[in-house]
């Protein structure tokens, strides 16, 4: 790598084309700040979004470097860079950055990962399992014996909520294509066909009542969908927004009506509709993902959790990751590793 690193970079909004191989000089860590050898990344529907619309809330102005959760061992720190060791493995929500070779950020902002741990695993959990962990615990809050529906059951986030809501006790719908049936079934879950009928009628079948609890993925009409499968008195938690794209672009009128069907029509038919993000909470307060991300840590070093990898590739090909999500039928998470 010498005194510059590589690193994928995002031009301009559009399809995978726009990512682009670039080298940059190696830069130096400043005060209080770490540098790190990335080790793994993850890629997900952030990234696509991010794409299609060349802009991110969280994420300077193109171009940058996307990459929202990493893993990788420190190797320069700053002046007053107190708490980490050179050498060290560490984990980051970076929510940038991370398809790069190496990534500066505040020392505070990494986690220490325990030896031993499989980076593609860990990395799974940075975003996914925290995202689903903080959802589960923090705003929908399941009882054991409970029904809960998961859309986009067999994403990143749709595994990890499989996962840690069959540890619960909670009773999963699992809403996903034909083909992910196993997947979905391996967790425990009932699963339910997601395509050519509206998923409330698959939920309805099983429950008439309709469920305690929706995690919503999807937004748009999935939205409305979801809030048609929840019980009165139930919660509707939404959050990734997928289906708010209309042939490559963020559509206002699906936007819209994700915002009108959680903030509106929830309350007024008897549900409670929320909304998550992890960066917004994590940009206001750190500690809890902190906390989160190191129990998931050690339950994933206990064995408790297994994340579901989709594929693993080499740290500079995510515009091959990109190109693979795009198509669509990952079960998972995929990673790119150095």
């Amino acid at each position: 790598m010498g005194r510059y690193f590589k690193a994928t970079v995002l031009t301009g909004a559009g399809g995978p084309e726009k990512l682009v191989l670039q080298e940059f000089p190696l830069p130096e860590p400043g005060k209080g700040e770490a540098r790190v050898r990335v080790i793994a990344c993850g890629l997900g529907s952030t990234e696509v979004g991010t794409m299609r619309r060349g802009a991110y809330p969280f994420a300077p102005k193109v171009p940058f470097i996307p990459g929202y959760d990493i893993v990788g061992l420190v190797e320069a720190l700053g002046k007053d860079a107190i708490g980490l060791e050179i050498g060290q493995r560490v984990a980051c929500l970076a929510v940038f950055g991370g398809f790069g070779e190496v990534l500066v950020r505040r020392v505070e902002e990494f986690v220490p990962v325990p030896d031993g741990l499989d980076a593609a695993e860990v990395v799974a959990l940075v975003l996914n399992y925290v995202t689903a962990w903080q959802m589960i615990d923090g705003v929908a809050r399941p009882k054991a014996g409970e029904f809960a529906l998961v859309t986009g059951a067999n994403g990143g986030v749709g595994t990890a909520l499989l996962e840690l809501l069959h540890l619960r006790g909670v009773r999963v719908i699992g809403a996903a294509s034909a083909a992910h049936r196993d997947l979905v079934e391996s967790y425990g879950a009932r699963w339910i066909e997601s395509r050519g009928a509206p998923v409330s009628e698959g939920v309805r079948r099983i429950v008439p009542e309709g469920v305690d609890v929706a995690f919503d993925a999807i937004g748009g009409r999935g939205a409305l969908d979801c809030l048609r499968s929840t019980r009165r008195g139930g919660r509707l938690v939404g959050y990734g927004w997928m289906g708010t794209a209309k042939d490559g672009h963020v559509s206002t009128a699906l936007t819209l009506m994700t915002l009108w069907t959680i903030l509106v029509r929830a309350p007024l038919s008897g549900r409670r509709g929320t909304f998550y993000g992890i960066t917004g909470l994590y940009r206001a307060d750190s500690k809890p993902f902190r906390e989160d991300l190191s129990r998931l840590l050690e339950m994933l070093a206990r064995g408790e959790i297994k994340p579901r990898l989709a594929a693993r590739l080499p740290l500079l090909e995510a515009r091959r990751g990109i190109e693979m999500l795009e198509m669509g039928g990952i079960e998972g998470k995929i990673v790119l590793l150095a």
